[in-house]
């Protein structure tokens, strides 16, 4: 059943004009259709005032009933954030380079936001991932990420030895520049650059891909999301090694630390406009069936 959205709340990145240029175009839109728009303080407030409140990130989606992001993937996965908590959806609008996530196009803004607020719409739950950090039998640090949790080295020269196990049982002794654990939606992120599957965004898996691994045979595989990776750190060779969720820091890691990686308990729902199609996003971000070779040849 479609939902009625009254309270929307707005997020971007305020250091991207052609992000703030759809800003105004959204919340002048939103306005026009006499809903309430809460708009994040780090925005400048919209030329038309009328039913606009300026609200902080971490409170906007406390009382919203749909979150638009202006902007690429970036800002959806910092909007997912926020929302998912709350149990708040999450509608995308494309400012960015590829634009996985965000699925309205600038010209597209006024009839894919009626078509929505008219209840034409699909809506899909994407799993997140939960990081904790231990240090002995210690919590340290925890968050969520939508797209991927890894593990890196600071120091290019250095290389970092882990051992994973998944649900208790060991899997092996990895030595290389880092780990990740994607979810699906993560699967055409980081975790494809280093040779990991695409995965299908409704499938409960996560993906456990090492970063250019010390030995080649050292492959990603594809586990159920019904289970628990730990990763200790097992030698550093006096390098420094972080854990971060989505891009963000989550904290440091020492020697003998132990992550754990779940899925959380918390879903997030995405909103899609009108026409939406999966497997047509990845042949339009990926290329599929088109000729690229001369695609970034400089021309005579």
């Amino acid at each position: 059943m479609a939902k009625h959205f009254k309270i929307i709340a707005i997020m971007a990145n305020p250091d991207e004009p052609a992000a703030l240029e759809s800003v105004e175009a959204v919340a002048a839109h939103l306005t026009a259709a006499d809903l309430t728009v809460n708009v994040s303080y780090k925005l400048p407030a919209p030329a038309e005032p009328a039913n606009h409140v300026e609200v902080s990130d971490t409170d906007m989606a406390a009382s919203a009933d749909l979150v638009i992001a202006v902007g690429g993937d970036g800002t959806m996965l910092y909007a997912v954030r926020q929302a998912s908590p709350h149990g708040v959806p999450v509608l995308g609008v494309n400012r960015g380079r590829l634009g996985f996530l965000a699925d309205i196009r600038p010209d597209d803004i006024a009839a894919s936001l009626d078509a929505v607020l008219a209840g034409d719409y699909s809506s899909e739950k994407r799993m997140l991932l939960k990081a904790e950090i231990y240090s002995g039998d210690k919590l340290k640090s925890s968050g969520i990420a939508v797209n991927d949790i890894v593990i890196k080295r600071r120091e290019a020269a250095r290389m970092l030895e882990y051992q994973t196990t998944v649900n208790g049982k060991y899997v092996n002794v990895h030595g290389g520049d880092g780990f990740i654990a994607a979810t699906p939606t993560g699967s055409t992120a980081y975790a494809l650059s280093v040779g990991g599957p695409i995965i299908e965004p409704g499938m409960d898996a996560i993906v456990m891909a090492p970063i250019c691994p010390h030995t080649l045979a050292d492959r990603p595989i594809v586990i159920s999301g019904n289970s628990t990776v730990d990763v200790e750190v097992l030698n550093n060779h006096n390098a420094e090694a972080e854990v971060s969720g989505d891009g963000v820091l989550i904290d440091g890691i020492d020697i003998n630390d132990r992550l754990r990686i779940t899925v959380a308990d918390e879903r997030i729902e995405l909103i899609h406009p009108p026409g939406y199609d999966y497997y047509g996003v990845l042949r339009s971000k990926l290329y599929w069936g088109h000729d690229t070779r001369n695609r970034h040849q400089p021309k005579d």
